[in-house]
């Protein structure tokens, strides 16, 4: 215990030099890239850590139990199989039930089938119901999604011995939220509120990444500060998981209001919201209270922790300040924080947006040297790091060894091989390469689409550019993008 209690004392004497430090090292232009994704992980602050349980002795004694009666064996075995049983059958249901919500229509009452179907609505049956709706939506039927997944919800709530749950009307929100739905949406939330459900952070969530598009998010943040229905305890958290949310959407600016009004009423921020507030102060460029935040920390006794380190390593990355960001890595080593493949990954995102792929090199070297074994994650930010630059072998190398070394290429590392191809105009190898993605199983999305249509109808290869989009259509997959392809033909 009192070495534990030297440890902090240690972490928090050091953070006076490490927030001067850190200022010296992140001294840097303000223009930022909005886009970089270098430091998201903070969401993870939100799930809570279970713990695990050292559960050696009570194996043991339930191995001893179970050898002198039996009977436990055989009690769980069927308690399995019943389980089992039940879970196959609401699957069945959920399919019938989405057959006839498929037939719904003119001629057709897919609520009067439904009353005749005599199927027991449970909160399972809801939930694989609707996210078998959700997982149908796509641009061309989102209308009718979201009428037959509405439809359902009323149905199945005015069932006996039912009672919708918080997760079922995020189910449906969410299926609204996909359809662009958002008046739906909201009505939603005074249902939920009117009933007496909690108004979650993911009630939030969903409606300030489908409204904050829209221009309404003001309107979002306003409205779940002063409900009576969002309120953890301490209510901090309330807040926090408003910021983490804006932080998800790019609101930069709203984070900051919603960090005022958090003071305004008493709240006292905690790490978590210091890591929000330093994402978002870096994101607007705003240096100068990016390091008086730091130096406020350390005053509140706060001494930073496994994301704020992540944070500051992005910093170091985009401001191309390789030294120091050694000399940091080695102050976390010294406060007993080990870097991992994610503080690695961030430092060299950052390092390639500035165009250093010498230091990216040397860190990626160097963290296998510490026995970080790279993930596809951090593949990719070196693969795209030599497309942008044009540096296609350096690339195609690191590709070839990802996969001897075991890792599967994503849609993104796919992505950037295609687009470096496209970019040394070895368009047929680029076709190729999406041929490969789909035998290795990995569906190629709007992203990969675009970007080799882009590229082949920039380089006047329409034939090609309508041979690829007929391809994508055979998939059933982005009709809408046929319109614009028409209007290539006229270019």
């Amino acid at each position: 215990m009192y070495s534990v209690a030297l440890f902090g004392q240690r972490v928090i004497q050091r953070f006076s030099y490490f927030s001067s430090f850190s200022r010296f090292l992140c001294n840097q232009q303000s223009n930022t890239d909005v886009t970089g994704n270098g430091f998201g992980k903070i969401e993870d602050y939100l799930n809570e850590s279970w713990k695990s349980i050292n559960s050696d002795n009570n194996m043991k004694d339930n191995v001893d139990f179970i050898g002198i009666n039996g009977c436990y064996e055989r009690h769980f075995q069927q308690n399995f199989s019943s389980r089992h049983n039940f879970i196959e059958k609401v699957r069945n249901e959920a399919s019938m039930i989405l057959e006839i919500l498929q037939q719904d229509g003119p001629g057709f009452d897919a609520k009067a089938a439904l009353d005749n179907s005599h199927i027991t609505v449970s909160s399972l049956l809801v939930r694989e119901v609707l996210l078998g709706i959700l997982k149908t939506i796509n641009y061309a039927n989102k209308n009718r999604c979201a009428k037959l997944g509405y439809k359902f919800f009323v149905w199945s709530g005015q069932q006996e011995n039912y009672r919708h749950t918080a997760n079922s009307y995020h189910l449906i929100m969410k299926i609204f939220a996909e359809s662009d739905e958002f008046k739906a949406m909201w009505r939603l939330v005074d249902e939920m509120i009117e009933k007496g459900y909690p108004t979650t952070a993911r009630t939030f969530n969903l409606l300030i990444c489908t409204c904050g598009e829209a221009g309404l998010a003001r309107k979002v943040v306003e409205r779940f500060i002063k409900s009576k229905t969002f309120n953890y305890r301490p209510f901090r958290h309330s807040f926090n998981a408003i910021l983490h949310s804006l932080l998800g959407v790019n609101q930069y600016r709203l984070i900051e209001w919603v960090y005022q009004q958090m003071l305004v009423e008493g709240h006292i921020p905690d790490i978590l919201t210091y890591n929000i507030l330093l994402c978002s102060k870096y994101r607007l460029g705003k240096l100068d209270q990016f390091h008086r935040l730091l130096d406020e920390m350390g005053r509140n006794g706060f001494s930073p922790d496994f994301y704020t380190f992540n944070i500051l390593l992005h910093v170091l990355g985009k401001g191309d300040k390789p030294l120091a960001a050694v000399n940091l890595l080695n102050h976390m080593k010294e406060v007993g924080y080990e870097p991992s493949i994610l503080h690695f990954t961030t430092l060299i995102d950052g390092l390639s947006r500035a165009g250093n792929l010498d230091a990216c090199k040397y860190f990626f070297e160097e963290m296998i040297r510490q026995g970080c074994v790279p993930d596809v994650v951090c593949y990719t930010v070196m693969i795209t790091g030599y497309v942008v630059a044009g540096e296609l072998d350096k690339a195609q190398e690191l590709f070839t060894d990802m996969i001897v070394n075991g890792q599967l290429p994503n849609v993104f590392t796919y992505n950037s091989m295609i687009r470096g191809l496209c970019m040394a105009e070895k368009f047929d190898e680029a076709c190729m390469m999406v041929k490969e993605m789909e035998l290795r199983g990995c569906n190629p999305n709007f992203m990969v689409y675009s970007t080799l249509v882009s590229y082949l109808k920039n380089a006047g290869k329409l034939s090609k550019a309508h041979e690829v989009i007929r391809h994508m259509v055979d998939k059933g997959q982005y009709i809408h993008l046929v319109p614009k392809f028409k209007r290539y033909r006229r270019c």
